[in-house]
Formats: C-alpha cells, structure tokens, sequence
C-alpha cells in the first residue's frame, strides 16, 4: 500500500493537469480518468517498479487511452451518417508528441554526460560536426565516434524503458 501512496503521491499533480487537458478543462471527467488510471495502477503495481519517467509515461498512457475510448464510446451512440465528412487533418493531437519528448528526455538523462551532450548538440542543437566539436572544444572524430556510440547508448537506454521502435 505504501508504494501505491508514494505512486500517488508523486504522479497525482501532473496526472490530474494531464488529465483536465484531454478532457478539455472537464473537471468532472478529469477526475474520473485520474481515479480510473490510479486504479489501474494499484492493479498493475508490480509492472510500476521503474524509474519516475516510465511511471509516470505508463500513467499518462492509460489516461490518454481511457480517454480516447470514452470519447469513441460516446461518438458511437451519438454518430450519424452524413454525406459531407468534417477534415480530420486539420486537427492535431499532440499528445503522443509530448510523451515522446518526455520519455526520450528522461533517456538522455540515463546517459553519460559526454554522451548526451554531443546528441543534444548534434540533433537539438542543430549542429554540424564542425560546430559541435568547436563549442564542446573536442575533436571532429571525437564527435563522430560519440555520436555513434551515444545513439547506441540511448537505443539501449529506450529499450530498457519498455520504448519499442
């Protein structure tokens, strides 16, 4: 009991604004998405022993996906056959955007420091080689080879994070 409290605990802030996101400031909803995720939780606590950011991505998982089958629940029994479609493209869900940010943040951060500096350079820097080497003041084989060697290292980390590519 004591693991699902510190689970709540720690995740119950950032669960609840999550939440009251994808319900689109619904309070109500919110709350039952946060209680109907937490629950899932207390259920699945065994799976729950990992790091803070794979927990943390497993619960803004669930809720994400009661979200969405609510609202797809919902949309069954209230559809209607209309001859002119709405366009979907129009709208974005940047959700899965977010959650990928946020796991690969924390793989970084599971990185060695030389590691993760030359990809934050390199592909969130927007740097060249040469630029990288000059502002991290090593050489351009230095940056290649830990490029090289830091992809693998965050592959690794991902995988070790449940993250399949």
């Amino acid at each position: 009991m004591d693991e699902i409290q510190a689970l709540h605990d720690e995740h119950l802030h950032a669960l609840w604004r999550f939440a009251l996101t994808l319900t689109g400031g619904d309070r109500g909803r919110a709350e039952d998405v946060v209680q109907e995720t937490l629950l899932r939780a207390w259920r699945s606590s065994a799976q729950l022993n990992g790091s803070h950011g794979a927990t943390r991505a497993w619960l803004y998982t669930v809720a994400r996906r009661l979200v969405i089958d609510d609202w797809r629940s919902a949309r069954s029994r209230r559809e209607v056959l209309r001859p002119d479609a709405p366009d979907t493209a129009s709208v974005q869900d940047e959700t899965d955007q977010v959650l990928q940010a946020w796991v690969v943040g924390d793989a970084l951060r599971r990185l060695s420091v030389p590691h993760r500096e030359v990809l934050v350079e390199c592909f969130y820097g927007g740097c060249t080689t040469a630029e990288a080497a000059r502002r991290l003041g090593i050489p351009e084989g230095t940056v290649k080879s830990r490029t090289h060697y830091a992809l693998r290292a965050l592959r690794l980390v991902l995988e070790e994070m449940g993250v399949q590519g």
